[in-house]
């Protein structure tokens, strides 16, 4: 399957207002909605001592808590809402209110005059265990830890939001991924897994400190680039879209001498290896050969996928 472009104009012009400042008249019948568009499915294909309808209320919890509520300052219309989803995989309950398994979020950005969606971010989370009543909703208080799901459920919106404004704006997403990274600190005592440094280097403690630190700027510069310099204008100059791919891409090479194979460089191959291998796959011999190196040597997993397609 190769990746198609044609000419539609996509009605999301708006989101470049919010994050250069650019003041550019609405539709007034545009009704301001939430961030996110989330879709929410919630699993447990090997617990059988709970009722399915208890996971069926919890996924509309969830999906009420990421779509209903105001997680920004900025004014969405329909039309700028994040596309994302998330898939919760329940692989142990302790009666109805105790459950663990692994969470699953990938979110999706249009790509400008196309129909076609690029994926952002992909993350699979395997240390999630919370605890949760059925037919209780789900809260969240941005100053203190009440629970570990509603932390959970917060610090991937940030992130998120974070990465979708770091894709239109060079480091617009500061401010949410220090929100995602307040929740980090707020969680260090409350004895789940996953937020703390100590308890490996892929979880979500190093995926928000990572973004933040120095060594990373190279990564958070890579997303911006890859996607207004590269796929925003592969509709009006498919070339020089390509040449700023792969610049964006070469130059992650920095971070990777400091952190080989960091869990934000996983991340960002995860989301991105296949759109890669389609991009270039047509592109000319010189290109690939530039490029193919740094894929190899950046994202070793998929040494080969990179070699069978663009050798």
């Amino acid at each position: 399957m190769t990746l198609k472009f044609p000419s539609i104009e996509v009605p999301i012009l708006l989101k470049i207002s919010i994050l250069f400042g650019i003041i550019i008249l609405s539709n007034p019948n545009k009704i301001a909605a939430q961030e996110l568009n989330c879709s929410v499915q919630v699993i447990a294909p090997q617990i059988a001592n709970v009722e399915t309808s208890v996971f069926e209320s919890l996924e509309d919890g969830i999906r009420e808590f990421m779509n209903g509520r105001r997680w920004t300052n900025d004014n969405f219309s329909f039309d700028e809402l994040i596309e994302c989803t998330m898939q919760i995989t329940i692989s142990e309950a302790i009666g109805n209110t105790r459950f663990s398994g692994s969470i699953q979020i990938q979110s999706n950005r249009p790509v400008y005059n196309s129909d076609y969606n690029t994926p952002v971010l992909f993350v699979l989370d395997g240390d999630l265990e919370f605890e949760w009543v059925d037919g209780t909703s789900i809260l969240f208080n941005p100053g203190q830890h009440r629970d570990n799901l509603s932390s959970i459920l917060a610090y991937y919106s940030y992130m998120i939001i974070g990465m979708d404004y770091d894709s239109f704006g060079l480091e617009s997403g500061s401010e949410f991924f220090l929100k995602a990274q307040t929740i980090v600190a707020n969680a260090q005592n409350a004895g789940g897994k996953g937020w703390k440094a100590s308890q490996g280097k892929q979880n979500r403690y190093w995926l928000v400190e990572n973004y933040l630190s120095q060594t990373f700027r190279p990564l958070r510069a890579c997303m911006y680039k890859y996607h207004r310099q590269g796929f925003d204008i592969l509709h009006d100059n498919l070339e020089m879209a390509r040449l700023n791919i792969a610049d964006a891409i070469i130059e992650m090479r920095s971070t990777n001498r400091i952190r080989p194979g960091s869990y934000n460089l996983q991340v960002f191959f995860l989301a991105k290896n296949d759109e890669i291998i389609k991009l270039f796959a047509p592109s000319s011999e010189a290109e690939r050969v530039r490029l193919l190196p740094v894929l190899k040597q950046m994202d070793p997993g998929n040494i080969s996928k990179y070699d069978d397609a663009l050798m």
